[in-house]
């Protein structure tokens, strides 16, 4: 898969066959519009385009918008990659794109830039400046300038609507098991392994503190989960806790992961963590000690979920 940071980037002669969206999450969902794309290009001997966008357009267009994604952007170009799609375009969302009218976005972007020949789309899809056009303005365009468009069904966009929906909300909630049955893989966070205050080796239980880069990317409820990480190749499980400590009365949210058999210096490598399982809900202790024994309980509960599969 060919990657671009804008449209004008794109310089293929071939038609292609288009689809547009955020893609947040790239889950199941969505997976089935990609397909679609996909097995249409190799039929009609098009290439497969993703036209998306970064930053999100309500970062851009409504500034007090505290909106988290499922994927960072990274994230996102991994995961569209392994669908088989030939191009991804990752366009700049600004508000001087946001003021484009629909005949230059349709003309200048879809037509001249991306060669598109059929575009898929939702039936709910709109465009343009102030979103004033819509599928059956599409259409009228595709006479225009001789390309087709395919309308994915409501029952379509809705599954794909509410599998986002229900992936933010089981995530918030710390269902991860549900939200990576929506995703069909695990849900992940990436970072760099920092210092923190060391509390975890005073009780036996060495912590690598991960600081995420993007502050938009989405991080489940406060809590103790069972999680999986690939250290320099090979897959090792643990246990990681998002929360303030509040027994040691901490004030800032810490992502702190604990690993059953790992005990190498993981200070300043990039690592990704996968989760699993949600085991119980942050917190406080009246003790060191009582909180060492919950983790130890934690420890076991998490040995004993891996142990069945």
């Amino acid at each position: 898969m060919k990657k671009y940071s804008e449209a004008s980037a794109y310089k293929n002669e071939r038609q292609s066959v288009v689809t547009i969206g955020t893609f947040d999450g790239v889950h199941i969902g969505h997976k089935t519009i990609l397909k679609r794309v996909v097995e249409t290009a190799q039929k009609e001997n098009l290439d497969s385009v993703v036209l998306t966008f970064f930053p999100h357009p309500r970062m851009v267009l409504q500034q007090n918008s505290d909106i988290k994604l499922i994927n960072t952007i990274e994230e996102r170009t991994q995961l569209l990659e392994k669908t088989g799609l030939n191009h991804l375009v990752i366009h700049p969302f600004t508000h001087a794109f946001s003021r484009l009218t629909a005949l230059e976005y349709v003309r200048d972007i879809l037509v001249n830039s991306l060669k598109a020949k059929k575009i898929i789309i939702g039936y709910d899809h709109r465009f343009g400046r102030n979103r004033n056009a819509d599928i059956e303005d599409l259409k009228e365009f595709g006479k225009e300038y001789n390309f087709q468009v395919e309308e994915i069904s409501a029952k379509e966009i809705d599954d794909v609507a509410i599998s986002s929906t229900k992936i933010r909300k089981a995530l918030n909630e710390g269902d991860v098991e549900t939200a990576n049955s929506y995703l069909g893989y695990n849900f992940m966070i990436s970072g760099e392994v920092v210092k923190g205050k060391a509390l975890g080796r005073t009780i036996n239980y060495p912590t690598a503190n991960l600081k995420l880069k993007e502050n938009y990317k989405l991080v489940p409820k406060n809590g103790v989960y069972v999680v999986q990480a690939i250290i320099e190749d090979e897959k090792f499980y643990g246990i990681t806790s998002i929360g303030t400590n509040p027994t040691v009365r901490g004030t800032e949210k810490t992502i702190e992961t604990y690993f059953l058999a790992f005990n190498k210096d993981l200070y300043g490598k990039e690592i990704t963590i996968e989760f699993l399982k949600f085991i119980r809900d942050e917190e406080t202790f009246e003790s060191i000690e009582l909180l060492r024994q919950e983790i130890q309980k934690d420890e076991n509960f998490a040995k004993q979920y891996l142990k069945r599969g």
